[in-house]
């Protein structure tokens, strides 16, 4: 099991996948915005997607959960 978390500051711009998708290790899982930049928050394993735990809007701060892969 892997626990994806948030590097910095930022929005979340778009999601990319949903619990339940299999992802492969460098996969896009959500992208983030901060000040105009987009950063891609990547798959670091492979495996299926339990939880998702942000939403297109929210914000999120250094550290913060943003997924977990099984």
């Amino acid at each position: 099991m892997a626990e994806v978390h948030a590097e910095m500051v930022a929005n979340v711009w778009k999601v990319v996948v949903a619990e339940g998708d299999t992802v492969e290790e460098g996969d896009t899982l959500v992208i983030l915005e901060s000040m105009k930049m987009e950063i891609p928050v990547l798959a670091e394993d492979d495996g299926v997607v339990s939880q998702l735990k942000v939403a297109e809007g929210d914000v999120v701060q250094e550290g913060d959960l943003i997924a977990v892969i099984a």
